[in-house]
């Protein structure tokens, strides 16, 4: 409508998506009024469970005294692996990690039983109060001993493309080394968390912060011993999930359940944070072995590398990280040459699983720490040496196709980064630091930019798809469901301006119910930062039957082609009128028109095969660079982030707020992986850093007070959503330039002509680690 409250003339300028709207739980969150799981109120006869926990990283049980548990004040039930009524299993992919240990642990913090009581507390105080006799038996903690002892949860992987001895035969320059990238806790702000509520003939309700509620439905139904149609599996909303609640969220789903069903009384299990992060598994930590061979140029001719990551006690999703991370190896550069090879390693630590990015990051950090070493070798500015290694320009037939075979026609790296070396005044700030550090003995800054390429599907084909239902109420108001499920990253926001957008309407007569089981079935994990093109696309087929059918009922009323009819500004354009879209729904009700419908949506043209490793796993790719300046303190460890310039790719964005506010959160969220956040065990097999008091997430004094973000002006050469392109993951590799920086600044102490041997994440020790050997090799 204009100002004067009349149709705009002209329907086809009118748009919902692109616009930066709000987030549409954005009130909520400000108010404290979102409905979060623990937030649900308790219905009459609710208790509470807690996990008592295994005290050992690897050890047969030779017996167990659960009589002070029963005795606690206030419990009503103890409940352990031979009370589980079906499955004692809640492994995404193979079954081998069990909901409850029996007879064997194999990391300490496993859940060997459940206590059930009349509150929170007394279940935690009682948990603590078993008697476990262990037998112990030896402990793997690391990648580099389960590799030692061939000990792996799954098949060691590899892809090999060219003859990369040869290749290395005819190189006249070769870089070998290690390195070792930590693992990451996902803490998420809400904790895990589940609400079991048992209802008539055996079925169970089940609320649960998860980002996979299928998933949830199945594990619970064999865990019971029932059909899928007996569960029901509900989440409005998670407090954060980052990939640990893909699959993590089972156990935690699965026990709340078993306690409900065999006391049959409504249950809560709510994790608090220690015993969340002492149970539930983080992103894999690796560990490379590597050999790159190149010309004078820097150009990279072979290369080999072997990871092996720290995958913990069982498989989970292992073996999808190490494949995304071998397929990411490559990130933004031409590989002719190549061997990589990957191993799932079987540590008696958590089993970890997703996490943003999921084997992506661990797997291009990896060049890129190589093309850094080359650059210093030749006395070269690294971006020269990425540029050069560059995939060939989009429209080119040379330099394009990836080691696993995906020809890529959408490369826009090279202009991307043009683009952000001109705006970050990259080269000037480069000479201004070389200036800095000649004059400053102690503190010494850095500066890098790290470009970004990143594939966008779910490696296993067929999980690449989507439903939604839609409904358009007599009053004109519109409901949408889909199978996607928000954690604070705007899928509903995203979807609900898809659907106003397809019926020409605003964006407050649409409004998103909760992810539901019962609504859309057999969904997929919101993961994969495939959720907004997945769900999006589906929720648009949805709205544009709806659509149809009304197009073709005003058509029949007034006249016209029901193809012309548009739909716009809450208006309904036909045959030269102009009709109030309320008043087009009440008509069509009355006229006995279908005002519901669902949709579906499928990815086009993906295959992959697991066995060579060969295929199109990808529907495209989303690109990005970021800029990063820093200074270290050398006799201290200490640094700062000065300055962050990042740029990055979302195509035609859904909405450049939320995007923008994606790419900032992703930039720091990374920055901690591979600076601050440490995970430590100690040689017991416990994890030490087990809270915020231990583990250190960045703050808000650890963001740059000069933080640049921009989109590119880039449309999908895909036909995504409005050809927009995934904004979840990617962009957690923009702040490789921190680390870079951090290294670049190191290696300034030694004239960088000493490539500094630094470690992720690059805490103080670490840094300072590295300070050694750079000013113990440049001493006379």
């Amino acid at each position: 409508m204009n100002d004067a409250g009349t149709p705009i003339l002209d329907a086809a300028q009118w748009t919902e998506v692109g616009r930066a709207r709000p987030h549409e739980s954005a009130v909520l969150h400000v108010l404290g009024q979102a409905t979060y799981t623990d937030d649900i109120r308790e219905t009459a006869g609710t208790l509470h469970a807690a996990l008592g926990l295994s005290g050992r990283a690897h050890a047969r049980i030779l017996g167990i005294d659960l009589e002070p548990v029963r005795a606690s004040r206030g419990v009503v039930a103890v409940l352990s692996a031979h009370d589980i009524p079906g499955l004692n299993d809640c492994g995404p992919i193979i079954h081998d990690d069990p909901i409850l240990a029996d007879g064997l642990v194999q990391y300490l913090g496993q859940p060997v039983f459940i206590v059930v009581a009349d509150s929170h507390d007394n279940a935690r105080r009682a948990a603590r109060r078993a008697m476990i006799d262990y037998e112990d038996l030896p402990a793997i903690l690391s990648p580099q001993e389960a590799r030692a002892a061939q000990s792996y949860v799954l098949p060691p992987m590899r892809l090999a493309r060219g003859d990369a001895e040869r290749a290395f035969a005819g190189a006249p320059h070769r870089v070998k080394g290690e390195l070792l990238v930590g693992g990451q806790e996902q803490f998420y702000l809400e904790g895990q968390i589940a609400y079991a509520i048992p209802g008539e003939d055996h079925g169970m309700h089940v609320y649960c912060s998860t980002q996979h509620p299928s998933e949830m439905q199945h594990v619970v139904a064999h865990a019971l011993g029932l059909h899928s149609h007996h569960v029901t599996v509900e989440c409005r909303r998670m407090g954060g999930g980052f990939g640990g609640k893909e699959s993590q969220s089972a156990l935690w789903a699965a026990a709340a359940a078993i306690a409900a069903s065999a006391t049959r009384r409504p249950v809560k299990l709510r994790a608090d944070r220690d015993d969340d992060m002492l149970v539930t598994g983080k992103r894999h930590c690796f560990h490379y072995e590597y050999e790159v061979g190149y010309d004078g140029e820097g150009r990279i001719l072979a290369a080999k590398v072997d990871m092996v990551t720290r995958a913990g006690y069982s498989a989970d999703l292992s073996g999808p990280v190490a494949t995304r991370a071998v397929c990411h190896f490559d990130n933004s550069y031409y590989l002719s040459d190549v061997d990589i090879r990957a191993a799932c390693g079987k540590t008696n630590t958590q089993s970890n699983t997703a996490f943003r990015g999921f084997g992506g990051p661990q797997g291009a950090i990896a060049i890129e720490y190589v093309i850094d070493e080359i650059a210093r070798n030749l006395g070269r500015d690294a971006l020269d040496i990425r540029r050069l290694n560059f995939y060939g320009r989009s429209g080119s037939n040379e330099r394009n196709v990836t080691p696993y075979g995906q020809t890529i026609v959408d490369n826009v790296i090279h202009e991307l980064v043009a683009e952000l070396e001109q705006s970050s005044d990259y080269r000037a700030r480069r000479a201004d630091i070389d200036a800095f550090n000649r004059a400053s003995p102690v503190l010494k800054k850095g500066l890098a930019l790290t470009p970004v390429k990143f594939g966008i599907a779910f490696n296993v084909t067929h999980l690449n798809q989507a439903g939604a239902l839609v409904h358009v109420y007599v009053d004109g108001s519109i409901l949408v469901n889909h199978g996607g499920t928000e954690m604070g990253q705007g899928i509903n926001t995203k979807v609900m301006q898809v659907v106003a957008h397809e019926l020409g309407v605003d964006l407050a007569r649409v409004r998103a119910t909760a992810t539901n089981t019962s609504k859309v079935a057999n969904t997929s994990a919101t993961a994969a930062s495939t959720g907004a093109d997945l769900n999006g696309k589906a929720a648009q087929d949805a709205a544009r039957k709806i659509r149809d059918r009304l197009a073709a009922f005003v058509a029949s009323q007034f006249g016209g082609d029901p193809s012309e009819v548009r739909f716009a500004d809450d208006t309904v354009f036909v045959n030269g009128e102009a009709l109030r879209f309320g008043e087009v729904v009440a008509k069509a009700y009355l006229a006995r028109v279908q005002l519901w419908s669902d949709g579906f949506y499928a990815t086009p043209g993906l295959h992959w095969d697991p066995k060579t490793m060969n295929g199109r796993p990808f529907s495209y790719y989303a690109y990005g660079a970021a800029v990063s300046e820093v200074v270290v303190d050398t006799l201290t460890g200490e640094w700062k982030l000065l300055r962050a310039d990042a740029l990055y790719d979302a195509g035609n964005s859904l909405n450049p707020a939320i995007d923008i506010g994606q790419v900032e959160g992703a930039f720091i969220q990374g920055m901690g992986w591979l600076t601050t956040e440490e995970l430590w065990w100690n040689p017991a097999g416990k994890l030490m850093t087990h809270a915020p008091s231990t583990y250190k997430i960045p703050g808000v004094s650890d963001c740059p007070e000069d933080f640049r973000v921009r989109l590119f002006r880039n449309r999908n050469a895909e036909d995504s959503i409005h050809r927009s392109k995934a904004v979840g993951e990617p962009p957690l590799l923009l702040p490789f330039s921190v680390f870079f920086a951090i290294r670049d600044a190191i290696s300034a102490l030694g004239g960088h002509r000493v490539n500094p041997p630094l470690n992720a994440p690059a805490t103080s020790e670490e840094i300072l680690k590295a300070v050694a050997f750079v000013e113990a090799a440049s001493a006379p």
